[in-house]
This record gives C-alpha cells, structure tokens and sequence, in this order.
C-alpha cells in the first residue's frame, strides 16, 4: 500500500513538473502516455488520484498538471450535481467512464476508461465494475453543496 500510494505521488509530482513546464513554455506540449498503474479497485479516491487528478485536478475542479496541454479544458468534476439540476447524473458518469464521452459532453481526449481497466486484470469484468461503481460514487462525494 505504501508502495502504491509513493508511486501515486511521484506521478503527481511529475505531472506537477510538467504543468510548470507547461507554464513557463507556451509552445505545443505532449501528454506522455503510459500504462495505467494498478490501483486497488475498492478506493475511488486512489483510482481518481491515479487516474483522473493529472488531468482534473487534486481538487476535481479542471486545473491538473496536464490541463494546459488538453485542447479542451478537463470539465470541473465538482459541479455535476449543479449542473443536473442538484442531483448527481451517475448513470451518465458510469457510461463516460465505461465508454467515453459523446462530444457535446466533454472532450474526446479523455481516456475511455472501462478498456483501460479492462487491461489491468483481464477477464475480470466485476471489477471493472466494481472499479466504475467506486470511482462514481467518489466523484459523488466531491460534489460542491
């Protein structure tokens, strides 16, 4: 666990990096591509840190490290809810994560992340489930009152 959490936070620091590099070059920047790192699939809150933060934010509000190279800004994950009309759209969140966004509601450059879960532990699709199911309801909890 200690091991996984070092790893989750070396690669935020990493993003972290190439955000200021970002920052301080305004040329055209690269997302670099890797394999998804395991993750335990009962912590939304790991998979979204693993996951989701280089590019939402550590705060889901759209401001990752890795934001400024996106040719459409990652959307704010805190305002779902608000957006509708005060209830939490999760059958939609359960299907952009399974199976990609449509483009009026969000960026094709987000990972589809049901095959990239698939890829962690083939043949296993509970937990591809289970890992759908634990990261909506922690984007659920993150939602702005």
């Amino acid at each position: 666990m200690r091991t996984r959490t070092l790893i989750s936070a070396l690669t935020i620091l990493l993003l972290l990096l190439a955000g200021l590099a970002v920052a301080q070059d305004n040329t055209k920047v690269k997302i670099k591509k890797v394999a998804a790192p395991q993750t335990s699939p009962t912590s939304g809150h790991d998979m979204y840190m693993s996951y989701c933060a280089s590019c939402h934010g550590t705060d889901a509000k759209g401001n990752g490290p890795a934001a400024p190279a996106l040719k459409t800004a990652p959307t704010d994950l805190t305002t779902l809810s608000r957006n509708n009309k005060g209830s939490f759209p999760s059958d939609h969140v359960a299907t952009v994560l399974a199976k990609g966004s449509v483009a009026a509601h969000g960026s094709a450059e987000m990972p589809i992340w049901g095959p990239v879960f698939r890829s962690i532990n083939p043949g296993h699709e509970t937990e591809v489930q289970l890992r759908i199911a634990n990261l909506d309801r922690y984007l659920e909890s993150l939602q702005l009152k």
